[in-house]
C-alpha cells in the first residue's frame, strides 16, 4: 500500500439528481491515507449515490469525482481498492476458494488464499458452495474478497450487517490491521457504536449536503447532551418525566440517562435517592449526536466541523 499526502479519494462539489430528486447538492468530501472515514446518514441521505460517484458506477451532473487523482472508471485507480456494497451477486454454484482466488486473478499483488482466508474468518468454508451459505457466511466472503487485492482503499458499505458479535468483531479487527498498514477506509452503516469504535473522522449526511465533519470527538462536542450512569433505586419511566431527561433506561443493575441538563438531573438524583452510588458522567456518544444533528435539519443547513 502506498502512502500519499492527498486524498485518496475525492468529491469537489458534487451534484447529483436523479428526475427531481435531489440526491446530493454540493458535497465536498475527501477521504485521507491511513484513516477510516465513516460516512453516516440516514436512510435517502445520499451515501449510496456518494459511494457509486467515487467507484465510477455513476457520473457526477456538476463536480467531479476523483480516485488517486484520477477519473473513478481508470483501470489503474480500480486496481488500488477493494469493495464490498450492500449486497452481492456472486455464482452460487463456486466453492469459496474459486470465488478468492478468481477475484485475486484481478489484481497485480494480491494476498495469499489463506491470508484472505484468515483476514475474514473463512478459512473452514473454503470448500463451501457460496450458495449454500448462511447470510453471515456470505458477508464474511464479501470481505475476503474486499480485501484480497491488497487495496489502499477499501469500501465498506453496511459490512457487518447480519454478522454475529464475534465476526464483527474480526472485521474490526482486520479494518484496523488495514488502517495501521497504511490503508484508508470509506465506511457506512447504520451500527453508530461501530463508527465510533472505528472511524477517525466522521461525516454526517442528510438530505444530500454534509452537515458536519470532524473526528468523533468533534461531533459529539456539537451538542450539550450529557450521559450519567449509576446505581440507583429510581424507575427509568419516572425519570423520563423529569425537565432535562431526554431519555432514561435501565442497563442492567445501572441506570442510564441522556440529559441536556445535567446539573439539574444530578441535584435530583443525589436529592431524592441517597442510597445511589457509581456515578459516571460523559459526554453524549455518537448515536446521541448524530439522532440530534439529522433531525428536523432545514434544507440547506450546513454545520459543517472545520477540519
Amino acid at each position: 500500500m502506498t502512502q500519499t499526502s492527498l486524498p485518496l479519494a475525492r468529491l469537489r462539489a458534487v451534484h447529483k439528481r436523479y428526475g427531481n430528486r435531489v440526491a446530493l447538492a454540493g458535497v465536498d468530501l475527501s477521504v485521507p491515507a491511513s484513516q477510516v472515514l465513516a460516512l453516516l446518514g440516514p436512510n435517502g441521505a445520499g451515501k449510496s449515490t456518494a459511494i457509486s460517484l467515487l467507484l465510477g458506477l455513476l457520473e457526477p451532473d456538476a463536480g467531479r469525482a476523483e480516485l488517486f487523482g484520477q477519473n473513478p472508471g481508470q483501470l489503474g485507480a480500480r486496481q488500488r481498492i477493494g469493495v464490498m456494497l450492500q449486497s452481492a451477486s456472486l455464482p452460487a454454484t463456486l466453492k469459496v476458494r474459486e470465488l478468492i482466488d478468481l477475484t485475486r486473478s484481478y489484481y497485480p499483488a494480491p494476498h495469499s488464499l489463506d491470508a484472505c482466508a484468515d483476514m475474514a474468518g473463512v478459512a473452514d468454508l473454503l470448500d463451501r458452495r457460496y450458495g449454500r451459505l448462511s447470510g453471515g457466511q456470505q458477508r464474511r466472503v464479501q470481505f475476503a474478497l474486499a480485501m484480497c487485492g491488497r487495496p489502499d482503499l477499501l469500501f465498506l458499505d453496511e459490512p457487518t450487517t447480519g454478522l454475529d458479535i464475534d465476526a464483527r468483531r474480526a472485521i474490526w479487527a482486520a479494518v484496523r490491521a488495514h488502517v495501521a498498514g497504511g490503508g484508508a477506509v470509506l465506511l457506512t452503516t447504520h451500527y453508530l457504536e461501530e463508527a465510533e469504535a472505528l472511524a477517525d473522522r466522521v461525516a454526517v449526511l442528510d438530505a444530500g449536503r454534509i452537515l458536519a465533519e470532524g473526528s468523533v470527538a468533534d461531533i459529539c462536542a456539537r451538542i450539550g447532551q450529557r450521559r450519567i450512569r449509576c446505581l440507583s433505586a429510581q424507575v427509568p419511566e419516572a425519570l423520563t418525566r423529569w425537565p432535562g431527561v431526554i431519555e432514561a433506561r435501565r442497563d442492567g443493575p445501572r441506570i442510564e440517562i441522556i440529559t441536556d441538563a445535567a446539573e439539574a438531573v444530578l441535584r435530583r438524583l443525589l436529592a431524592e435517592d441517597a442510597a445511589l452510588s457509581e456515578l459516571e458522567v460523559e459526554r453524549a456518544g455518537l448515536a446521541e449526536a448524530f439522532l440530534q444533528l439529522t433531525a428536523d435539519k432545514p434544507a440547506g443547513t450546513s454545520i459543517r466541523e472545520a477540519a
